[in-house]
């Protein structure tokens, strides 16, 4: 068959005209709409860069070298993240097939046969054929299945990234749930102490007839109280061990580390530009390649419209033309073919209507997953606002209260004007303020990595 060449031209210039050759960009309704994705906040507190904090390497955010070494671990070891990792070389194999597309299929079938009529002479023929095909498809419709994969691609990648910021953020936070818990279960037993003493204080007071049995049998109900929280700390850290060894794949085991320490974030964060302030979270990533996709998909839909061209040439060395003939001789072929769609039954049709609803589609759920980065992010940054002031009056709280105690003390010891109870009462209220200001440190630790998380913090680099 002929190849008519200006009528494949014509065919291209259509398909052109109708977008199919376009590159993905972002439709502009994507960011109609959303002015704010978060509150502003409007104390000290929050100043600094938070784009910058989602930034920084996870080295420089963690600095505990205790806590590094089981981030390592967990990257290296965890089975999500390495399942993630499979998933994204089966994209780039198939990636690699559809670059491969646009290559010849070549196959060698090399052949001979032997002839005799009625027992005379034998004829033998032979050929060796080597034959290629191009089958081009649609116009354009392989280029946009390459570009699909190619957002598929980005997508595994955004979610193996997902996988790895949340590793990161899970182990950090158990690790300084246990320093919180090992804070507590310090001041817990440190306070057992201090009431066994006390206890021992009443009982020879009321001998000696300063007290009665009623303000003995408190004190020690105070101190069986705290005795009992003794069990539900430690089970409470050996649960959280546990936990952490499930995400470092290894069996129940101790975890070492160092003390309690919430000094080493940020101390104010900044909002920024809502699409800028999210751009590296993964899932924000992958829902756009997720329109991109569908984008391309609207693509090869259309092109299913335009004729599709398949050429095959064939080259054979053969004694076989018609006639036996010795030496043998080359034997070449070319045929093209368009193959253009007439009547489908309104398959195409509704194949780019399905399509375009996907597209459509991808949009909106691009939108709900934005909105719902912006909701994290700024409720990390309230949740983090909150925590530091609380942190900051429980300190006062807990200065005002070791000064009561103190004078408590004090004016028990040198007048008649104060009671044992109320020096026990205090102390009591001194306790209680230490827990609570160890409790709001690990809010505000929490609150931290919560951000860092929010922000798509934890980025694989060339260096980690």
């Amino acid at each position: 068959m002929k190849i008519n060449f200006p009528i494949i031209g014509c065919a291209m210039l259509m398909a052109s005209c109708s977008g199919i050759y376009k590159n993905y960009e972002r439709p502009q309704t994507l960011a109609q709409g959303i002015d704010s994705l978060y509150r502003n906040t409007t104390t000290d507190v929050v100043k600094a860069d938070t784009a910058s904090y989602g930034n920084t390497p996870w080295q420089e955010v963690f600095t505990d070298p205790q806590l590094q070494a089981l981030i390592n671990k967990a990257l290296a070891n965890n089975t999500n993240l390495l399942n993630a990792d499979l998933s994204i070389q089966q994209i780039q194999a198939g990636l690699k097939m559809q670059r491969l597309a646009y290559y010849p299929s070549i196959a060698f079938q090399p052949q001979g046969t032997m002839s005799s009529w009625d027992f005379n002479k034998a004829s033998k023929t032979y050929a060796f054929p080597i034959a290629a095909s191009w089958q081009f498809g649609s116009m354009g419709s392989i280029r946009n299945t390459k570009k699909q994969y190619e957002m598929n691609l980005e997508m595994t990648k955004a979610a193996k990234q997902a996988t790895r910021t949340a590793i990161i953020a899970n182990v950090a936070n158990l690790y300084y749930t246990l320093q919180m818990l090992d804070e507590q279960l310090k001041t817990t037993q440190e306070t057992i102490g201090i009431w066994a003493e006390n206890v021992r204080a009443m009982e020879a007071m009321k001998e000696g007839g300063m007290t009665n049995q009623a303000a003995v049998s408190q004190a020690k109900a105070n101190y069986y109280n705290l005795q009992s929280t003794v069990p539900a700390l430690q089970n409470s850290i050996t649960q959280t061990e546990n936990a952490l060894c499930t995400l470092l794949c290894e069996a129940p085991h101790n975890i070492g580390r160092g003390a309690f320490n919430a000094d080493n974030f940020p101390t104010q964060y900044s909002v920024g530009m809502p699409v800028q302030l999210l751009a590296n979270r993964p899932d924000v990533h992958a829902a756009e390649m997720k329109v991109a996709s569908a984008f391309y998909g609207v693509n090869v839909a259309k092109s299913a419209f335009y004729p599709s061209l398949n050429i095959t040439a064939q080259g054979s060395w053969t004694n076989n033309a018609g006639a036996i003939v010795n030496p043998g001789k080359i034997l070449a072929t070319l045929l093209g073919s368009i193959t253009q769609p007439l009547f489908t039954n309104g398959k195409l049709k509704a194949n780019l209507k399905i399509s375009q609803l996907q597209y459509e589609a991808a949009q909106n759920d691009f939108k709900s997953t934005l909105l719902s980065a912006g909701q994290e992010v700024s409720n990390a940054l309230a949740q983090y606002q909150a925590a530091a002031l609380q942190e900051e009056a429980c300190k006062h709280q807990v200065a005002e209260l070791t000064t009561a105690l103190e004078n408590t003390k004090m004016l028990f010891q040198h007048s008649t004007s104060t009671t044992y109870l109320e020096t026990l009462t205090a102390q009591q209220s001194l306790i209680q303020a230490q827990l609570t200001l160890i409790s709001d440190k690990f809010d505000k630790v929490q609150a931290a990595i919560n951000l860092y998380q929010a922000l798509g913090g934890g980025r694989e680099t060339e260096n980690n």
